[in-house]
């Protein structure tokens, strides 16, 4: 384990950053701010407990934390969209165009897969104590194993091979500016910009929620970060109530 200048910890393996990241947090050894990079994640997890797969020393594999009583526990949905935001932010610097933020948590180019965000929380009572924000995104990977949602890296699409430990400097970064806009009272804004970016938005797509699957109409996402859809009626979802099934 190392302490670059950055306050970014970096392990040669681990079991998840996420995880890492926590028992720091309980064991009071991390401040406001720093992150952990992982070469190597051998468990690393999305949402829903489904794993993230990530080839060892070729993707950004990170959790950053943050001291979080400045926000309420109720507006959780706004540091989600903030966290999202960054990584946009982020992508932006190595593509011109193609990028979207794929309702609650992933990252999209084009059509493909290129990152996801796992959000874990330190609550006590109604304080919100600490958050651990994951941040997964494909860097030099090629291969991959078979998933629904075609996964794709910024090596497959630009040709290029990229210092990753570097990008991981510059993405926390985005994050950290991010969050300081999100102190400053600027949700209203980041939520135009969210559902700017959104994918699918103003599209038909296939939605299931429990045994059914529908047809309906992205139309975006509402503050507290539930899905609004529209078919014969205006329609909003909560993060874990649908699985998006693909576009129509």
């Amino acid at each position: 384990m190392a302490l670059s200048s950055e306050k970014i910890i970096i392990l040669n393996s681990v079991g998840s950053t996420n995880n890492y990241a926590m028992a720091l947090i309980r064991r009071g050894e991390v401040i406001s701010g720093n992150a952990v990079f992982a070469i190597e994640q051998t468990q690393g997890k999305g949402r829903r407990n489904k794993k993230w797969n990530a080839s060892a020393g070729e993707n950004i594999l990170m959790s950053i934390v943050s001291e979080m009583q400045w926000l309420p526990v109720s507006q959780q949905f706004e540091l989600s969209a903030a966290v999202a935001l960054a990584c946009h932010d982020f992508l932006s610097g190595y593509l011109s165009s193609g990028i979207c933020i794929k309702w609650p948590n992933d990252l999209f180019i084009n059509d493909s897969k290129a990152g996801g965000i796992l959000i874990e929380n330190l609550i006590q009572a109604t304080l919100w104590q600490w958050s651990v924000m994951g941040i997964g995104i494909n860097i030099n990977q090629v291969a991959f194993e078979e998933c629904n949602l075609p996964p794709v890296s910024l090596k497959q699409i630009t040709g290029k091979e990229y210092d990753v430990l570097q990008m991981v400097k510059e993405l926390r970064g985005f994050v950290l500016k991010r969050m300081d806009d999100l102190k400053k009272n600027n949700f209203s804004k980041m939520l135009e910009e969210y559902n700017e970016k959104l994918y699918a938005k103003d599209r038909l797509v296939k939605l299931k929620k429990q045994n059914i699957v529908f047809q309906t109409t992205i139309t975006g996402v509402s503050g507290s970060g539930q899905l609004i859809t529209r078919d014969a009626l205006e329609r909003h979802f909560n993060f874990d109530e649908i699985e998006f099934k693909g576009i129509v």
